[in-house]
């Protein structure tokens, strides 16, 4: 298969590049994740000057109408510099959820406003007993009148101490597991009875524990239909997913480049250890590793934007998962261990790529869980 960028998304992943060279060097990373935002307002206003932040939304809302493929070069290049914005957070997951399933009113109150880098958002939607089971909610929400009211705790909300919007997930109906009975409703992160417990993630982005009590929406704050939310989670969980898995390829090629640096530069008996033949072996391993998890990474972007059966494009991303995180695991270890104690050390970039793809192999599930999805999928 071909798998080469065309012009444009080699440009758009050139100009990321460029800018994280020239304006995100890991020294002014870490001035970032030391800040008490952990983010930068300015280059998210960066991204949304390069267009970036409109690439998966259509025309009409000021987007240009892409997916996962046309965003696959620009994550890989955020992979590689471990930008800790919350892109996927907001892109790939809650902007998506009112992309896909809000009405046309939503849309056009949200959508212009994300695109132009003037609101954040989250989804919260994880729960304490979860897990990865996207159909475990406890979270409740109830008529009142004319507006609902949603109680509830949500954990690890990615993004959600930088959200201005939080699309929640509660139930309306039906029991705790249940996928029928799942309602979405976007909710200001300033309501009345919403409180959050922020801390910073093993990987240094940030998140939150959210609360809700009592808290009160109107009608027009309900996303799709009543109850019947959980194929849109589903969905727009595995486009984020696939988003997660051309990160890690970005991520992969740092620690790749860096620890072949250092094979070359680093001696021992007056030779670099890179002449080691043991050593080359396990190099060459964590490249063909990256490049396996690269043509998984097509497979899983190519399957969220245009597969139309729902069952063989969950198969088909918990395939990609599976293999990208075996991956995760085996570069990032691999790459500290090849550069031996300094690799744990706070002052290399590898020991933060290490943690990046550490998580990136457990969001959204790990290998194991996405092993039984394709498996149950497979037999169904």
């Amino acid at each position: 298969m071909h798998f080469d960028y065309n012009e444009e998304q080699q440009l758009l992943a050139d100009s990321i590049r460029r800018f994280i060279a020239k304006d995100y060097d890991f020294d002014k990373r870490k001035k970032i994740v030391a800040s008490p935002e952990g983010a930068s307002d300015d280059v998210w206003r960066t991204f949304a000057e390069m267009g970036l932040l409109g690439i998966p939304f259509a025309p009409e809302y000021g987007g240009f109408g892409g997916g996962a493929i046309d965003l696959m070069s620009a994550m890989e290049a955020i992979g590689e510099g471990l930008v800790v914005e919350p892109f996927v957070a907001t892109i790939g997951l809650a902007a998506q959820l009112v992309a896909r399933g809000g009405s046309d009113a939503q849309k056009r109150a949200v959508l212009p406003a994300v695109i132009e880098g003037r609101l954040k958002m989250a989804f919260a939607h994880t729960e304490a007993g979860a897990r990865y089971d996207l159909a475990h909610a406890a979270t409740t929400a109830k008529k009142a009148g004319k507006v609902w009211v949603l109680d509830g705790e949500k954990r690890v909300v990615l993004g959600a101490p930088l959200a201005d919007k939080l699309v929640v997930s509660a139930r309306t109906s039906g029991g705790t597991s249940e996928p029928r009975g799942i309602s979405l409703f976007l909710v200001d992160r300033k309501a009345a009875g919403l409180n959050l417990r922020p801390y910073v993630t093993l990987d240094e982005m940030r998140a939150a524990d959210v609360t809700l009590k009592g808290v009160e929406v109107g009608a027009d704050a309900l996303l799709g239909t009543e109850g019947q939310a959980w194929p849109l989670i589903e969905e727009v969980v595995d486009f984020a997913t696939a988003l997660l898995c051309a990160e890690a390829v970005g991520a992969m090629k740092h620690a790749n480049d860096a620890t072949l640096e250092y094979l070359k530069t680093r001696k021992q008996f007056g030779v670099p250890i890179g002449t080691f033949q043991a050593l080359q072996h396990r190099m060459v391993d964590m490249v063909i590793a990256a490049e396996q998890a690269r043509s998984m990474a097509c497979l899983a972007c190519a399957k969220v934007d245009g597969e139309k059966d729902a069952r063989e494009r969950a198969r088909m991303v918990s395939a990609s998962k599976v293999k990208i995180a075996d991956a995760c695991r085996q570069v990032s270890q691999e790459s500290i261990q090849l550069h031996g104690g300094m690799g744990m050390t706070e002052e290399l970039k590898v020991s933060h790529t290490f943690r990046r793809l550490t998580m990136i192999a457990q969001l959204f599930g790990d290998a194991e869980h996405h092993l039984a999805r394709f498996a149950a999928l497979d037999r169904s």
